[in-house]
């Protein structure tokens, strides 16, 4: 197939990409590298289904209209703001990109016919029960403008499902990790824990640390989100990914750094956006995609220090 991925010079992004040729598809890419880098995509831009690298912001018509080319497949629609704190600091950057920019795409696919993947988040749920995990059916919450922008973008999607009768569909991964995440303020978790532990640098943990996430290993993430383009069955569909064990902060350092002295907590800069606990339920994935994770949180964890020290980013 001939397929778009918006951000897919960023982290998720690049493992899409990456699967997607993998999968023998041709491949174009467009990314204004607010949060992607092309060092990201850099060993792929040889390989020969990679037909395009566009640098681009998605919330301008004029390049949104040239790169759907005719004959695109499928457009997975990965290009956002994705920082909560930025979010609740700059509410305008956060919807602009991400109901905005969704809603110029949303345009180019219904005139070009185009089944879009779009990529939400778990942060739109409310937290889960003491014992079961966040199904599709979860009450949500809208706790930053990152979370309302994205639910707003979700309701925008599944409008051209429903009045269109496009093929649409939303995927809420829960929090993704690995290689290729940046491992500064924008980065997730583990990669500024694993930073920190290399450089003997404390383990900082906002608030009292007894928030819990589920971690989804990036390559399992990249998985999930092919998939949910190649299968009709979840077209209309909100489908969540993640690994189905929830661990608290605290745990997570003292898994990462083995040394509770080198863990500090500090104050929350923005503690009204914090979900006390997230754990996915991806039954619905495993029923309709046939998904499931692979990699457990001990073995990511693993691989992705492993390409910390070798990649020299501490």
């Amino acid at each position: 197939m001939n397929i778009l991925v918006t951000g897919g010079a960023g982290f998720i992004g690049r493992w899409v990409v990456k699967k997607l040729l993998d999968d023998s598809h041709q491949v174009w890419v467009v990314d204004d590298l607010s949060n992607g880098r092309v060092e990201n995509i850099e060993e792929l831009l040889s390989h020969k289904n990679f037909r395009a690298f566009i640098h681009g912001d998605i919330k301008e018509e004029k390049t949104i209209e040239s790169i759907f080319y005719p004959g695109i497949d499928i457009c997975y629609h990965l290009a956002a703001s994705i920082n909560v704190q930025d979010s609740i600091d700059d509410p305008e950057t956060t919807f602009n990109n991400d109901t905005i920019g969704t809603f110029h795409l949303l345009e180019q696919c219904r005139k070009h016919k185009v089944k879009m993947v779009f990529m939400s988040t778990c942060m739109v749920y409310d937290r889960a029960g003491d014992e079961e995990g966040i199904s599709e059916k979860h009450p949500i919450k809208p706790a930053s403008p990152y979370a309302g922008a994205k639910i707003a973008a979700e309701n925008m999607v599944l409008s051209y499902y429903h009045a269109y009768d496009l093929p649409m569909t939303v995927i809420r991964p829960f929090n993704t990790y690995g290689p290729f995440q940046k491992t500064g303020g924008e980065g997730g978790v583990v990669a500024i824990f694993i930073k920190n532990k290399l450089n003997g640098l404390p383990l900082q943990i906002y608030g009292d640390g007894m928030q819990t996430r589920d971690l989804l290993y990036v390559e399992d993430c990249a998985r999930f989100v092919v998939q949910a383009g190649y299968r009709d069955e979840v077209n209309g569909e909100i489908v969540n990914a993640g690994l189905g064990r929830d661990i608290a902060i605290n745990e997570l350092a003292e898994l990462i750094v083995d040394d509770s002295s080198r863990i500090k907590h500090i104050e929350h800069i923005h503690p009204q956006s914090e979900i006390p606990k997230l754990l996915c339920d991806y039954s619905k994935a495993k029923r309709l995609l046939g998904w499931e994770p692979d990699v457990t949180l001990e073995e990511g964890i693993k691989r992705t220090e492993e390409w910390i020290e070798n990649t020299k980013l501490i």
